[in-house]
């Protein structure tokens, strides 16, 4: 993208640390000396005086998305400044973490109400595959999965996702729909020749519907999706909004844009998911793993962790 000129005015604004939400007070308590952060502050002072219009036409000035709440337009013209700033200093790449993001978001079997005692089991196994670097999504995977404990959908399942009982049927067993998503991630040298994140809408689909569906299938937990990026904590750390804001729809509402597909449907899901993670990197997001699963347990990633992608997918091995 172009280096746009910013507007002279910009840089004759004083700002209080309160109007910087204390940028400067935290600049000098990390010992950034460098002029630059100054300049930061300033430009996020100017920005947080915006109204609504003035920051979609300096958005739209910068060759930006325009659509979103006041508070994405805010984070979203901060984060672009803040960017052309330091990439100019060579503070950073302006590469993402990895250079590749796999979105997953399962359907499972389920009945009405969810009794605590019911077993869920997959029944759709979605991958879509984003390029970070070109922000767009690369491929995709779909694959249905005959449920065994309970091979029978009930009503209330088929009408939620739109999984028929003929689909499941004919589907191949979890172990072999594992298998291929393997494969299908080895062909494009994920963990090889390029690092990748798993990424998930919430924490469900690997600590509960992928540990209770390889336990199921008696095989171990893939190393593969042992860490992934929760996206509604990213969201909601990113643009400083309380998680009952962060779900899919909502997500895609304050950033502007409408949901595309069948709600519920695994690979429409994982879509939308996919839309956002773009359109958060393009806001200047550095999306990162902040959740792994422990023994079974789900525990928190520190943002202060090293940075590691996935290792290479491998079938896991069989349970005793």
């Amino acid at each position: 993208m172009e280096e746009q000129k910013e507007n002279p005015g910009w840089q004759h604004y004083r700002i209080s640390d309160q109007e910087t939400n204390g940028k400067t007070s935290a600049a000098s308590s990390n010992d950034f000396s460098d002029p630059i952060y100054k300049e930061i502050a300033i430009t996020n002072g100017y920005i947080n005086r915006m109204t609504r219009e003035e920051l979609r036409s300096k958005l739209a000035e910068c060759k930006l998305e325009t659509r979103g709440v006041k508070d994405v337009l805010k984070k979203r013209l901060k984060n672009y400044y803040k960017k052309q700033k330091l990439m100019q200093k060579e503070h950073i790449s302006g590469d993402s973490c990895y250079d590749y993001i796999c979105v997953v978001d399962f359907e499972a079997t389920c009945e009405e109400g969810n009794p605590p005692e019911f077993v869920h089991e997959i029944i759709e196994f979605p991958v879509v595959l984003v390029n970070t670097h070109t922000l767009e999504i690369e491929d995709t995977f779909q694959q249905y999965v005959k449920p065994e404990i309970n091979p029978k959908l009930s009503n209330f399942c088929i009408s939620l996702t739109g999984i028929t009982q003929d689909i499941v049927d004919k589907a191949d067993t979890f172990p072999q729909v594992l298998q291929n998503v393997v494969e299908w991630m080895r062909q494009r040298e994920l963990g090889t020749k390029y690092s990748y994140s798993m990424l998930t809408d919430g924490s469900w689909d690997m600590s509960k519907f992928l540990n209770i569906q390889c336990r199921l299938s008696r095989i171990k937990y893939p190393s593969f999706a042992k860490k992934w990026i929760n996206i509604r904590k990213s969201y909601g750390n990113f643009y400083k909004v309380p998680r009952n804001q962060t779900k899919l729809t909502i997500m895609l509402e304050k950033l502007g844009m409408n949901y595309d597909g069948r709600p519920h449907s695994g690979l429409d899901d994982s879509k939308n998911i996919a839309r956002i993670a773009i359109r958060m990197l393009q806001d200047g997001c550095d999306l990162r793993v902040n959740e792994r699963i422990h023994g079974g347990q789900l525990m928190t990633v520190s943002s202060s962790a090293p940075l590691e992608g996935a290792p290479a997918p491998q079938m896991p091995r069989y349970r005793n």
